[in-house]
Order: structure tokens, then C-alpha cells, then sequence
């Protein structure tokens, strides 16, 4: 059964009527048929989502019948926060896409000194157009009841002005020898309602003076183990470890 996510205000008591982009997309892409099924979640409410069935089709939209409301479990227990140093080509794409099948709730581009790419404000607008509509589809895909958040490219500070409050920010660094992944997920078994932020650099790493300005800022540098990753390797390695280290251990987060 396909899902899509549609405006809160489209969804009345008995249907939910689809337009625009969704209607296309079901029409044309999915290629749906009246009397098919489908699952609709609201952009609003990650705690439900109805099962449908499509009753009426026209050019301009499409009504479904609610057959069924029913609560969705989907979402991880742990607020992820995946903040990437901007990579080259089309690896933001990867990472959010993958990023959102595995639960990521948030991601933020992050410009570091190694970073190869910058992106002049007309192409950062049309990035962010191109990367939403990649996180939708992802979580669609997934069956997932929520889009992730995907924020403007920022700096260091302001990146931290914004995760102050998390539970921890990890730091993904090549140049740490000791400190690991495991050690501090296993600080975190005991907490509920975490929240975690995934620094993880570009192509080029982070710099030292980069590593140092986060360690002041509050953040724990891990290291990965002996091999070194890809950038977009990097942040999924970390998130697919903190949910199997963490999930069971941590209360929906709301």
C-alpha cells in the first residue's frame, strides 16, 4: 500500500482530498486506480495516519475515504539530528535519503573550511526545494509518519546556538584515538527523550582548529574505528549504531 503526506486542512472528518503535486504523483507516478488503497498522513501528527480508499478522481483531485484511523510506531525513539559538512556532487542527496529511512528527524548542512562547495543563495534555495522533496519521498518509502526538518547551511555557532540544549553532540574525527562511539552511547542507556546531534565533516575532514572550537562548545569527539569512512558513510554509521545501542532504552520522543 503506498503512503503520501498531505496538509492538515485537506483532511475533514469522513475524506481527504488530494491536489497538486500529491495528485500527480499518485495519478501519474504510483499510477493509483479508483477503489485502491492508501495510507495518508497528516504533516502535522506523527502519531496516526488513516487508511483510505480512493473514490473519486478528476483532473484537478482526488477524494478518499477514510476506511481507518490507526496509530503509526514508526519514528525512532531518539531525537537524530544529522549536521554534515556540504559535500560534493550529489551526496547530500544520499545522506538525507538514507538519513531518513533510518529515522533521522533533522538535518543541517554545515559549512566547515574544508568544505569544496559554496553555494551562492539562489542555488542554496534550490537545493533546499531538491533535498525536501527527497527526505518526502524517503519517508513515504519507509512508511515513516514524519518528514524530517531540513534547515538552511550554517556555520559553526550558529549550528551550536541551536543544539545547546541536546543531550550530546557527537563529533566524528579521524584524528581521535581513544574516545568511541560505544563509550558514549553507553553513557546515554540511562536517559529518556534523548536528543543527539552528528557532526561529521566533508570530504576533506574537520580541522583542528574546528575540533577544538567544538570541544570548547560542549561537543564529545568520537572515533569511528580504524578505517577511515566517506563523508556520507560516516553520519549513517553513527545514527544505525545510537539506534541499536539506544532505541529500546529511550521513550518515544515528542
Amino acid at each position: 500500500m503506498h503512503k503520501i503526506f498531505v496538509e492538515p486542512e485537506n483532511i475533514s472528518s469522513n475524506q481527504i482530498e488530494i491536489t497538486g503535486e500529491n495528485l500527480n504523483h499518485i495519478k501519474n507516478v504510483l499510477r493509483c486506480q479508483k477503489n485502491e488503497k492508501i495510507e495518508i498522513a497528516s504533516l502535522q501528527e506523527a502519531s496516526f495516519s488513516y487508511i483510505t480508499c480512493i473514490e473519486e478522481i478528476s483532473k484537478e483531485k482526488m477524494i478518499c475515504r477514510i476506511l481507518e484511523k490507526k496509530p503509526v510506531e514508526t519514528e525512532t525513539r531518539i531525537y537524530l539530528h544529522v549536521i554534515q559538512g556540504i559535500p560534493k556532487a550529489d551526496k547530500m542527496e544520499w545522506i538525507i535519503e538514507k538519513g531518513t529511512e533510518l529515522g533521522v528527524k533533522e538535518f543541517t548542512p554545515l559549512l566547515l573550511k574544508r568544505c569544496v562547495v559554496k553555494l551562492e543563495p539562489r542555488e542554496e534555495e534550490k537545493k533546499q526545494v531538491r533535498w525536501r522533496k527527497i527526505a518526502k519521498a524517503a519517508a513515504e518509502q519507509s512508511k515513516r509518519n514524519q518528514i524530517p526538518v531540513i534547515n538552511k547551511i550554517q556555520n559553526v555557532e550558529k549550528v551550536f546556538q541551536t543544539i545547546q540544549n541536546y543531550d550530546i553532540v557527537l563529533v566524528a574525527y579521524e584524528g581521535e584515538k581513544e574516545n568511541t562511539l560505544k563509550q558514549e552511547a553507553r553513557k546515554l542507556e540511562q536517559k529518556q527523550n534523548l536528543k543527539i546531534a552528528i557532526i561529521v565533516g566533508p570530504e576533506g575532514g574537520i580541522e583542528e582548529a574546528e575540533i577544538q572550537q567544538m570541544k570548547e562548545m560542549g561537543a564529545k569527539i568520537i572515533s569511528l574505528g580504524k578505517r577511515i569512512l566517506r563523508t556520507e558513510t560516516a553520519s549513517l554509521v553513527v545514527v544505525s549504531n545510537i539506534i541499536y545501542e539506544l532505541e529500546e532504552s529511550s521513550q518515544i520522543y515528542k
